[in-house]
């Protein structure tokens, strides 16, 4: 009997292994890199693939550096889609090798020149969280459908159907948005966040937008970050600040402690969703009930 286990077993292990490589799955596995990216693809493809995110929810994408599980997952894939602009920054090189072996799709080369925001002439200037604007999120899942059909071409009727749905829901999410940003304006309104993911929504919405952390979480606030935010705060009446929720809130606490030295009470509100989505199930689960739920709770925190 030991010595059938001694062989059964390990052939059970290869072949339990051998299951679940590219030519033994039931459906291609797609592996997108953040919780937000990977939502908007499973609604493009349905059922026809399984859908990975690489970055758990509530990971920050600018901090993220794959582990030898992520690199075995990226380069077992079918397809790889990730957002591109260097928000998966210490991840850039491994997609420079995955090109020459692996299927790959950067959801950014479909976007608009004009309509990205830079800080400067290097290419990592790029404001990588195009997904505030919810048109130019909208552009971004075209694209990748475009794209995954060049891929999969007997796939074309289904992500056709399925782009459409999900591209209308999100014109309805874009007008929403707009509606209640509308009155934020009105009230005379500013979004004080932790970092500067919001430059899409105010560019988009037409809504003032100050942060304390510049475009990636791997910059630190300086005293002069600290020092402005706060005058602007007090320049502007500002009700509340916002605390992301991949961020520590501790520098924008000191924000709200430095307005209150001042004799300006400012409440400390959020999190908010920024460069993940929440946990699957939750109203902020998915990329329209994230944007859904950051609009409540902005809403209701600014206006009088």
């Amino acid at each position: 009997m030991k010595h059938f286990l001694y062989i059964a077993l390990p052939l059970l292990l290869f072949f339990s292994c051998k299951t679940d490589s590219k030519e033994h799955r039931a459906k291609p596995r797609i592996v997108a890199t953040t919780s937000i990216l990977a939502d908007g693809i499973r609604n493009l493809v349905g059922d026809q693939a399984e859908v990975v995110a690489l970055m758990p929810a509530g990971v920050d994408p600018h901090l993220y550096k794959a582990s030898v599980r992520d690199l075995d997952l990226l380069t077992d894939a079918d397809l790889v889609i990730f957002h591109g602009l260097y928000l998966e920054g210490k991840m850039t090189e491994i997609f420079e090798k995955l090109a020459h072996s692996q299927n790959l799709i950067d959801v950014s080369k479909g976007l608009p020149e004009e309509r990205l925001i830079r800080s400067g002439p290097e290419s990592h200037s790029v404001d990588p969280h195009i997904w505030f604007d919810v048109n130019l999120w909208s552009i971004a899942m075209q694209y990748a459908s475009e794209q995954i059909v060049h891929w999969k071409p007997s796939w074309k009727p289904t992500l056709e159907q399925n782009s459409e749905i999900y591209l209308g829901e999100l014109f309805q999410l874009d007008s929403e948005v707009r509606t209640k940003v509308n009155e934020l304006r009105s009230a005379n309104q500013v979004l004080v966040t932790a970092h500067d993911a919001f430059a899409y929504f105010g560019k988009a919405y037409r809504l003032p937008v100050k942060s304390l952390q510049g475009l990636s979480t791997l910059s630190e606030p300086g005293l002069r970050d600290l020092t402005d935010l706060i005058q602007t705060i007090d320049e502007n009446n500002v009700k509340a600040i916002f605390a992301e929720q991949t961020i520590s809130p501790k520098a924008i606490r000191a924000v709200a402690a430095g307005a209150a030295e001042k004799n300006r009470q400012v409440t400390l509100a959020g999190p908010l969703f920024t460069d993940s989505l929440d946990a699957e199930g939750t109203p902020a689960g998915t990329y329209i009930g994230m944007v859904k739920t950051n609009l409540e709770i902005i809403y209701e925190n600014l206006l009088p």
